[in-house]
């Protein structure tokens, strides 16, 4: 099985920076796209970034600008550096690993990270 590890959420003012890592654990030989969705009190989950192994990404049109997302194929980690931060950007971030190949030529569809909060003030 394959475990999402996220780190990096905290406290900041508006305007202020934050960084999100995500660590793949097991035994991985692909993962086609990594990426981050966000869920605020109230709303549903949205996708913020994605990158595919190739090297396209996709950006939500609200971080488009302010956020840079970047993968490790080797290490099977993504990050999120946000900056220019909004309190409109609190939420939970999640981790998401789609088209997951694991040793044995076994594909799984997706794997989600437990969360990290992102808590902007004003």
């Amino acid at each position: 099985q394959v475990q999402l590890v996220e780190s990096g959420g905290g406290l900041v003012q508006a305007g202020g920076s934050l960084r999100l890592s995500c660590a793949a654990s097991g035994i991985i030989l692909k993962i086609n796209a990594m990426g981050w969705y966000r869920q605020a009190p109230g709303k549903q989950r949205e996708l913020v970034a994605v990158t595919t192994s190739g090297g396209n990404t996709n950006y939500a049109d609200s971080v488009k600008g302010r956020f840079t997302i970047s993968r490790d194929n080797v290490k099977n980690t993504v990050t999120l550096q946000m900056n220019s931060l909004k309190p409109e950007d609190t939420a939970v971030y999640y981790c998401n690993a789609k088209g997951v190949l694991r040793v044995g030529f076994v594909w799984d569809d997706e794997y989600w990270g437990q969360g990290t909060q992102v808590t902007i003030s004003s």
